[in-house]
């Protein structure tokens, strides 16, 4: 089933204090075209620059995942970035007047609330995902530290989080089947802080947006009434108590493990920033942002390897072949030991696909090698050629009538070995329209997923003497 793009349907608008500056802030999600991604833009400078939310770009993560180009940075996007993504929104502009995106109550519930509030709307460009195909690790041994991907059909994410030294808060579990349960499961689940580093924030001049209403405090350590006094005043509270679980009595937990719920969705945030949306299950262990970071780097690699690797073609060997071995016979004059190609899969205006089955009868291998046997790189060649006389000759009403000879090969490189046992997939593209009986094509060769060859081939069809 095919799933297009999404952004919003119109403007959405969110004004805050940022967490560490304690400015008022002004946020506008905006809608953006097809294959745009997630951007910010500071409108507060000059020249309002973009910084576009990949992995490569971010530069802090402690206590927030910070974005940076040049000497322009916008932090805490997590939460903004994880409503999009769990409310299935794949390209928004994101217009922030001030250096961070406003805390707000500490989870994501106001963003999903002013992305519904907008709407969302479709888009005519097919939504893109990062397939999970095998198992990816990102381990921080010396911390417990371990994000792993593994294959699966749709997007699901186990979080655990545990803190030896907190006899309150020790270790929790957090699960989400689907992206559809983000809104109800998770978005509502607030950041958390142990009250050892709310002191130490406040010590070093950060957090002057943080208040009791933004956060579950957690006490970790014996404290009396006068440190309790002391706290309520730093945040401007009449007065505050510690709960029988170990929490200030600022709020009530949406869930009992909110904590690891809240850790959840960081690393659902997070990992927007690998470019796409993710087909796979997820399975965190004590994940932080430094962490879900550089899992999301792995990710946005292999993403980047993909891309400029060229599709495989598609072979089902239960369908038909456009032209079987006879039709090729009837096309193309090589006979035995010289014909290379044994069925044309694919036809369209400007390639071809051909298969070729290696099997250890091959006369070749008698000399090259015997105790180890390589199919000649430069018959690898031959065989995409033959295919490409193939889809030349297709291209006139009588094709026994004529001949094709190849006039150039450039750029020719071998990737891998081919041995008895592999098929071989070749794809041939034209590169350049046809003119006066000349073809330019690129040709790439596949064994499975990985490229064993590739090349340029100039050639001329013409017709027989005889």
């Amino acid at each position: 089933m095919v799933e297009n793009q999404n952004t919003l349907a119109k403007e959405a608008t969110l004004q805050g204090t940022g967490l560490h500056t304690g400015a008022m802030v002004t946020m506008v999600l905006k809608p953006a075209p097809e294959n745009h991604g997630f951007k910010f833009k500071r409108t507060d400078l000059e020249d309002q620059p973009v910084i576009a939310a990949y992995a490569e770009n971010v530069t802090y993560t402690q206590r927030g995942t910070v974005l940076q180009k040049n000497d322009v940075s916008v932090s805490t996007i997590e939460h903004c970035l994880a409503a999009l993504r769990g409310l299935g929104v794949d390209n928004c502009l994101i217009e922030v007047d001030g250096p961070e995106i406003p805390i707000l109550d500490g989870s994501a519930k106001y963003f999903v609330s002013a992305i519904k509030e907008a709407g969302i709307q479709a888009q005519a460009a097919e939504r893109k995902y990062f397939v999970v195909k095998e198992k990816m690790v990102f381990e921080d041994k010396e911390k417990g530290i371990k994000l792993v991907a593994m294959p699966d059909d749709s997007f699901s994410i186990d979080t655990m989080i545990s803190f030896e030294n907190s006899v309150l808060l020790g270790s929790q579990f957090a699960s989400l089947a689907s992206l559809s349960d983000f809104e109800e499961e998770v978005s509502a689940c607030r950041t958390f802080v142990f009250l050892h580093e709310v002191e130490m924030l406040m010590k070093h001049n950060l957090i002057k947006g943080g208040d009791l209403e933004n956060a579950i405090v957690i006490i970790d350590r014996d404290v009396n009434q006068e440190e309790l006094d002391r706290l309520a005043d730093l945040f401007h509270q009449p007065r505050v108590e510690v709960k029988p679980i170990g929490i200030l009595n600022n709020l009530e937990l949406v869930h009992h493990n909110e904590p690891a719920r809240h850790k959840l969705l960081d690393v659902i945030g997070d990992l927007c920033l690998a470019g796409l949306p993710i087909k796979g299950k997820i399975i965190a262990t004590r994940p932080g942002h430094q962490s879900n970071v550089e899992f999301a780097k792995i990710i946005r690699a292999e993403i980047k390897r993909q891309a400029n690797r060229p599709e495989v073609p598609h072979y089902d060997p239960n369908k038909e072949p456009i032209c079987d071995i006879n039709k090729i016979r009837s096309m193309l004059p090589h006979r035995y030991p010289f014909l290379l190609v044994d069925k044309i899969i694919d036809i369209q205006d400007n390639s071809v696909v051909g298969v070729k089955n290696i099997t250890l009868n091959e006369p070749f291998f008698q000399g090259h090698f015997p105790t180890e046997p390589v199919m000649p790189g430069v018959l690898l060649v031959e065989a995409m050629a033959q295919c490409g006389g193939i889809f030349v000759l297709n291209q006139v009403e009588d094709p026994e009538n004529y001949s094709t000879y190849f006039m150039k090969l450039d750029n020719i490189k071998f990737r891998k070995k081919v041995v008895p046992g592999d098929t071989v997939i070749f794809k041939l593209v034209l590169v350049t329209p046809m003119r006066r009986g000349v073809a330019n094509m690129k040709g790439t060769a596949f064994v499975g997923d990985a490229v064993v060859a590739e090349g340029e081939f100039m050639a001329n069809v013409t017709r027989n003497k005889a």
